[in-house]
């Protein structure tokens, strides 16, 4: 049985997770784009699993303002990405 505690650390880390992954897939694709890297970065799978947890209902304002933080970040980062391409 989880606690309330235990499943906000494991929220918490799931959107520390998604941060990073946000910012490794930036990298990756500042390689492509000066052409350190030949293949296309795989940001679709990381789209894919934000939104699934983005679907999830948050009570607590700051865990709910950190995802929306995130999925701005995230749309943000993308349009560069693609401009990229």
């Amino acid at each position: 049985m989880s606690t309330v505690s235990e499943e906000r650390s494991e929220i918490i880390r799931a959107l520390t997770s998604f941060e990073r992954r946000i910012d490794d897939m930036h990298v990756e694709f500042q390689k492509y784009h000066h052409g350190e890297d030949n293949r296309t970065p795989d940001w679709h799978k990381l789209e894919e699993d934000l939104l699934n947890f983005s679907r999830r209902t948050f009570y607590e304002v700051v865990i709910s303002k950190n995802l929306d933080r995130l999925l701005f970040k995230f749309q943000n980062r993308k349009k560069l990405w693609l401009s990229w391409m």
